[in-house]
């Protein structure tokens, strides 16, 4: 473990390094004109792929508070959680960082438009995800797709 030098006192004390929460949301979509499948966001910043939307809980912020932002600010979509679905804590899931997320299942009606950190958003289906996504997220979509069906 890291040592620290407390700012106030000059003492040392021991860094605790402790993993990110995030949150997923897998938002089932629904159009205007029919069109099932589910939101999925292509990332602005690295790693540039098509993810499922999310991010970091904010400081003072509940898991479900923070599945309803993110979902907003990536595809402008207003959600309601239906229920959470599965964690995921592998450390080697999000290469910058050891990330654990907390994956919701959401319902939304209309088309996500892009927003914050996504370049493009579009609905999607088991029979057409794009080929390479984010992290983990290839799995979590797996594991999903096999609950549901």
């Amino acid at each position: 473990m890291k040592k620290l030098l407390c700012p106030k006192c000059g003492c040392e004390i021991r860094e605790y390094k402790n993993p990110f929460p995030t949150v997923d949301i897998i938002i089932e979509c629904e159009t205007l004109e029919g069109e099932k499948g589910i939101a999925l966001i292509f990332r602005k910043k690295e790693p540039r792929m098509w993810a499922i939307p999310g991010g970091f809980v904010d400081y003072g912020e509940s898991l479900e508070d923070a599945a309803v932002r993110e979902a907003f600010e990536e595809t402008s979509l207003k959600v309601d959680l239906i229920r959470q679905f599965h964690s995921y804590s592998d450390p080697k899931r999000d290469p910058r960082q050891h990330n654990i997320s907390v994956v919701f299942i959401a319902k939304a009606k209309g088309i996500p438009q892009a927003a914050d950190d996504a370049e493009k958003a579009g609905i999607f289906t088991a029979d057409n995800l794009p080929d390479e996504l984010a992290f983990d997220h290839a799995k979590i979509l797996d594991d999903y797709f096999k609950k549901r069906y």
